[in-house]
């Protein structure tokens, strides 16, 4: 062999011994971290033996003598599979990360310390139940057992392996109940309203008159998508189910400002992109079900996470007593004790977000360390906040705040002299001490329907729409929550502080007045993010910025349609939750088709004719419909609205659009990009049109028969954390993906998408769930991903492809099942 080639070979034997070196290093440091499983572990603190088995999916199901060895033993679980995660969210809400990842995340944590999260957790964690701290002390005590016997990175995950080689000091403390507390403040935090909605509307304010910027937040459609409660009033200080119904443009720079910082909060169950965030929820009685007894049928609509923000588990006193009294099966959130949503051995419930307006933004005048109030003065509270920094010198935060909150455009920018609003307070429910860790665990014990709105008025922030339904046939509806009161306004424009008008009351409205609703006379009840009550029926003020109706009423039409063809099974339910049928197609299409087009476009639009709105994987016409949405609302709003205002394509620009279709001449149709042109409502829908041709030409194919919604749809499962680290190889080990979904933003099968990115997945339904109160172990499920956090185990993601082709998994609950569908089971000793 001549020597360039022997040389080269010897090159490429170095090479492959390396690689395969590396590769065995690399599952070793992998597998390391995998959870046992099998056999028997010491767990000291616990009083009695608990029994743990696992499915083929690594669902745990954990059987314990009393409540305290219960909520250990899921710490324990909960930091087996998903610690790096809980290690992460705790830096979140405690704005911590610059001490894992450096200065790149120091505006991340600014505005986290700004608005306090951790200390409001200090101040609320004293107010909660003795039972609930001892229940968050087991398990703590749980994941602390875990990393006791975890000490170095390759034990605990593959992540820990990789922050070591950037961030080789970092050691993770102990874990605590204000860890847990603090998470609840996340949640509320991804779950929050109208929030940028305030600001984008006064930023729109800023290029376009008032009248035009409410034509883009249009009221909600009441005559044509029912609210979820239908009847009843306010009477007598109770809410009957029964009863008859009887801001400015010089605060613009710090409204910027303030609008950076609620960019800079990262997310752990939602998206920047929040038009996408939501939530389905429906319950059906047994008037029309199969079996006699109720259906209920639950699917978030949340970020897409990797790993899934939820965590399957089935928590199982072997006897139910005074002091062991939970029998209960649902998703958790991995760093909480107990089952946010799921059933019992008696009631099932389910939570869709009820987006009260729960936070106001307030233009504040602020003069050195003092802020204008009722004509005065007021000094201005002051606290100092030390943000460690991995690599780098501590950070010292000044957080300013006035009676009204934290200033949070303070965190993108310096407060600018000067008259009038220079500042922006932030009033926020989730900043107020409250009992929300209280609420979970009276959930998860809850025997009907007295107990559960018992429960659900612990449960503070964030607002949620409960559906309810029981073993003996009870449905029913219950809406909780701390919703402020306000002396002046509605919240939907950011308001002056100065004037003291539109401060909120001292209490917010009392549980008693929100909307309930038990065993109505249609025989179910459906919540989609739209409005819960007619305001001319329901007079407390909720909020005025809803979803609009489009997934409530087809899921009420898909339950209608199912009803008039016989009793429906869960089979049906889960078809619902399946249903991709986008619902102003049929508004949009009947108006392309009049505007005269010419070109290969007509090919194109050729393909909606007969389309029934649905948007399945092969769908030619969804491609094209959603391709010419997308360039129907760029080239209508963006040269309009500043970049922050611009639409992302949720239901809203549904209604907006809707109108604009009445009006050809509207201002709003103008691009103002163009000179010495004025163009119609029919210029811009031809232009879309083509656009979108040449769009889908471009990527597709010219065949447009061959164009396919699921080769432009696609999902990419991105770990949280090092998954968008720009480091391929990374990536490459904690990414899956890309998954071609079908559906849509705003169709039932909501897989959102922002049409100022283009089409790919931002959010989705994190997990579904159909739970079957005939038997609860005909009950099915599906998670997003997996129950295990570890790259490589085979539960990291064994779900998603069953969750991506819409099917779901048994939703075992009792034992004998339980047992038999084991295939993993370990022992926890004292």
């Amino acid at each position: 062999m001549p020597w360039p080639l022997r040389w080269l070979a010897r090159v490429l034997t170095v090479l492959l011994v390396l690689a395969l070196v590396l590769a065995g290093v690399l599952v070793y440091t992998v597998r390391r971290s995998f959870p046992q499983v099998d056999g028997t572990v010491r767990l000291p603190g616990l009083a009695g033996n608990v029994e743990i088995y696992r499915d083929k999916s690594g669902i745990p199901q954990i059987y314990a003598d009393s409540a305290e060895d219960l909520f250990m033993a899921q710490g324990f679980v909960h930091a087996q599979d998903r610690f790096w995660e809980m290690d992460l969210r705790r830096h979140i809400t405690s704005g911590r990360l610059s001490e894992l990842f450096g200065k790149a995340t120091l505006d991340n944590d600014k505005a986290i310390r700004t608005m306090g999260w951790r200390r409001v957790a200090e101040q609320e964690l004293p107010e909660l139940s003795a039972r609930t701290r001892r229940y968050l002390d087991a398990y703590a005590k749980g994941v602390n057992a875990w990393l006791a016997a975890n000490p170095n990175a390759s034990d605990r995950s593959l992540e820990y392996s990789i922050l070591k080689l950037q961030n080789g000091g970092y050691k993770p403390e102990p874990w605590t109940a204000l860890d847990s507390i603090s998470w609840l403040k996340a949640m509320a935090w991804d779950l929050r309203s109208n929030m940028e909605d305030e600001i984008d509307r006064a930023l729109a304010l800023t290029t376009l008159p008032r009248e035009r910027v409410e034509q883009l937040y249009p009221r909600y459609p009441y005559d044509k998508h029912q609210p979820i409660v239908t009847q009843g009033a306010v009477e007598h200080g109770r809410f009957d189910q029964q009863a008859a119904p009887r801001f400015r443009r010089n605060g613009s720079r710090a409204l910027t400002q303030a609008a950076k910082t609620l960019d800079a909060v990262p997310s752990t169950m939602s998206t920047a992109d929040r038009e996408g965030i939501g939530s389905n929820s429906w319950v059906v009685s047994g008037e029309h079900t199969v079996s006699g007894k109720p259906l209920l049928a639950n699917d978030p609509h949340l970020s897409a996470s990797m790993p899934s923000v939820w965590y399957q588990i089935g928590l199982h006193c072997r006897k139910i007593s005074i002091d062991c009294s939970y029998d209960v099966t649902g998703f958790s959130f991995s760093g909480v004790p107990g089952v946010i949503i799921g059933h019992t051995d008696k009631i099932a419930w389910g939570f869709t977000n009820l987006g009260p307006d729960v936070a106001d933004l307030f233009m504040e005048q602020v003069k050195d360390d003092t802020y204008l109030y009722r004509g005065q003065w007021a000094k201005l509270e002051t606290r100092q906040e030390q943000i460690k920094v991995a690599g780098g010198a501590t950070v010292t935060l000044n957080v300013r705040s006035t009676r009204h909150g934290p200033l949070i455009n303070e965190v993108m920018g310096d407060v600018k002299p000067g008259e009038g609003a220079n500042a922006v307070a932030l009033q926020w429910t989730a900043l107020m001490p409250g009992r929300t860790a209280d609420a979970v665990f009276a959930l998860n014990e809850a025997t009907d329907w007295q107990e559960f709105r018992a429960a659900a008025a612990l449960f503070e922030v964030p607002a949620q729409n409960l559906v309810y339904a029981d073993t003996n046939g009870k449905i029913g509806y219950q809406a909780p929550g701390r919703i402020p009161v306000r002396q002046k306004g509605d919240g939907t424009w950011p308001v002056p502080g100065w004037t003291g008008e539109y401060d909120w009351k001292t209490a917010p409205i009392p549980y008693d007045q929100l909307p309930s609703v038990e065993d109505p006379a249609s025989g179910y009840i459906v919540t989609a993010n739209n409005a819960v009550a007619d305001p001319r029926r329901y007079k407390p003020l909720l909020t005025r910025d809803w979803a609009y109706g489009y997934r409530s009423q087809r899921i009420v039409d898909r339950l209608k349609q199912e009803i008039d063809k016989g009793k429906i099974d869960t089979a049906a339910m889960s078809r619902i939750q399946q249903d991709s049928r986008n619902g102003f197609a049929e508004t949009l299409v009947p108006a392309l088709q009049k505007v005269s087009l010419a070109g290969p476009s007509v090919q194109a639009r050729d393909l909606l004719k007969g389309w029934d709105g649905s948007q399945g994987l092969d769908s030619a016409p969804a491609a094209y419909f959603n391709a010419v949405w997308r360039h129907l609302l760029k080239l209508t709003f963006d040269d309009d609205l500043p970049e922050g205002a611009r639409p992302g394509g949720g239901d809203r620009w549904y209604e907006v659009v809707g109108r604009l279709l009445t009006l050809p001449d509207d201002p709003f149709w103008d691009d103002t990009r163009t000179k010495d042109q004025t163009e119609t409502r029919d210029d811009i829908l031809r232009q879309a049109m083509a656009s979108a041709y040449q769009e889908l030409s471009d990527r597709l194919g010219d065949d447009v028969r061959n164009w396919r919604w699921g080769d432009l749809h696609q999902l990419t499962l991105t770990n949280g954390s090092l998954g968008t680290s720009g480091i391929a190889p990374v990536e490459a080990l904690l990414n899956r993906g890309p998954f071609a979904v079908p559906g849509s933003k705003d169709a039932v099968a909501a897989t959102g998408w922002n049409v100022q990115k283009g089409y790919e997945v931002t959010s989705v339904p994190s997990m579904r769930m159909v739970v079957d109160l005939s038997d609860l172990d005909k009950s099915r499920w599906i998670n997003l991903t997996g129950a295990s956090g570890h790259a490589f185990h085979d539960n990291y993601w064994d779900q998603s492809p069953l969750w991506a082709k819409g099917e779901l998994l048994p939703m075992y609950s009792r034992l004998e099942s339980v047992k038999q569908a084991a295939t993993h089971t370990l022992l926890l000793t004292p």
